[in-house]
């Protein structure tokens, strides 16, 4: 596997964006797989490099709320609120795309995603490249998110081209579940996928209730399985449940940490990984409570969980 992708310097990252090819830069939320939004080719070799279906919209990632004239129309006063509010930061908007938002990116639909992040190599990446950056999780498809620079390695490093490519380290993700997607062009606004800003929070900020998710998966992370590790996921309540199954489990291991929502959050995926690290074949995991960041890790991992699709 080649040694030389993952670099430190935003500069070279950002002349490898410009040239065409793919960095994966850490976010506050997960390393993300970032290409230059405008390049159509470019964009279709994080499909390609991911093994991601062409019908799955990607995020754009974007230097400030002043660039979605570029990227965005018609947008409703909930959408205004949530950018002036919410941005820098692990929330997702879903809006109507500009006419000049490629089909590629959006999976030729009429809405695009859209969000500031928050960590500072990403926006000086951004600011760097002088582009919008389309960035889904740097994983393979269906699999656990990274939130570490070996994380993206170990899942793409036989894929990136040294040279082409690169893997920008900027440390741990510190939030470590993705984004709350809010879709702003449905009236109530929907949460498509629970995620760093609790819909508790989003809810404050509107000061009117979210309809759950309805329709079509038409955003990341809305398929029933995902952020899958190798291993087998069973979802237990409490301890003492997780216990009492893991007596007649050979080969099993608990994953609770649902007495702190921050840790839990931020270590959930290193954990599933470290668990397919270990061999484990059965990961029993703890239930949070259903409250703030609990909403997030109880939705990767009931998708965690779920039958896989098959190969």
């Amino acid at each position: 596997m080649p040694t030389d992708l993952i670099i430190d310097d935003v500069d070279r990252a950002a002349r490898l964006i410009r040239a065409g090819g793919v960095v994966a830069m850490p976010t506050e939320t997960v390393y993300g797989l970032a290409a230059d939004a405008t390049n159509e080719a470019a964009v279709q070799r994080i499909f390609a490099l991911k093994g991601r279906p062409a019908d799955h919209p990607l995020i754009v990632h974007l230097g400030s709320s002043a660039d979605l004239p570029h990227w965005a129309i018609d947008l409703s006063p909930d959408a205004q609120t949530l950018a002036a509010a919410a941005w820098p930061g692990p929330l997702t908007l879903v809006v109507r795309r500009a006419a000049g938002v490629l089909d590629v990116v959006t999976g030729g639909r009429n809405t695009v995603g859209l969000r500031v992040p928050a960590h500072p190599m990403a926006r000086a990446l951004i600011e760097r490249s002088a582009t919008a950056l389309a960035a889904p999780s740097a994983n393979r498809f269906g699999a656990v998110s990274p939130t570490t620079a070996e994380h993206v390695r170990a899942d793409l490093g036989d894929r990136l081209e040294p040279g082409r490519d690169a893997i920008l380290d900027g440390g741990p993700s510190s939030v470590g579940v993705e984004s709350t997607i809010v879709d702003c062009v449905s009236d109530p606004p929907q949460v498509l996928r629970a995620g760093g800003v609790p819909t508790e929070d989003v809810e404050r900020l509107l000061a009117h209730p979210l309809a759950a998710a309805s329709g079509e998966p038409r955003a990341s992370g809305m398929l029933d399985s995902h952020y899958a590790p190798r291993c087998a996921v069973r979802l237990v309540d409490d301890l003492d449940d997780a216990v009492a199954l893991l007596a007649g489990s050979p080969n099993s291991d608990i994953l609770d940490l649902s007495d702190d929502l921050v840790v839990y959050a931020r270590a959930l995926y290193a954990r599933l990984r470290d668990a397919d690290d270990r061999g484990v074949s059965t990961l029993i995991a703890v239930l949070p409570p259903a409250v703030g960041l609990g909403h997030a890790i109880r939705d990767r991992l009931a998708k965690a969980a779920a039958p896989r699709p098959a190969n």
